[in-house]
């Protein structure tokens, strides 16, 4: 069986500290596993069924695992040597790095640079993910 590629990228995108994504072996499909004390909705099924038949399921990335921060960290980094990326360095340390670094991509204006960065990396863990486990993709 195998699985699209886009799907995975979609699971990877959304997933929070709250949300997990499973792929189901024998279906094909993925599922979506939330903690209903934070979200709200009842997964009671969908949790059931996961420690029931573990064995068939196999989890995505999760947000620990993907580490947006190393992404950015990689970026940076694979900019040219100069006041931009000195800047940029400066701005992903301490409290606030996220919002910093995101505002200051759009003020150097490379927030395409930064997305199609972005893209290539978790398509890079996805298609990792895929090769870990030994699932086919298109």
């Amino acid at each position: 069986m195998k699985i699209k590629l886009d799907d995975v990228l979609e699971a990877i995108e959304f997933t929070s500290y709250e949300i997990e994504y499973y792929y189901n072996t024998e279906s094909g499909e993925i599922v979506i596993h939330t903690d209903p004390l934070i979200t709200g909705q009842d997964s009671s099924e969908t949790e059931a069924d996961l420690e029931a038949n573990f064995d068939k399921y196999i989890r995505l990335p999760t947000k620990y695992e993907i580490n947006e921060y190393h992404i950015m960290e990689e970026f940076v980094w694979s900019l040219p040597e100069g006041k931009m990326q000195d800047e940029l360095e400066r701005a992903i340390h301490g409290r606030g790095a996220f919002r910093r670094f995101k505002d200051m991509v759009y003020d150097f204006g490379i927030e395409e640079k930064w997305f199609d960065y972005k893209a290539a990396a978790y398509k890079n863990i996805a298609v990792d993910w895929c090769k870990d486990n030994d699932i086919e993709y298109i």
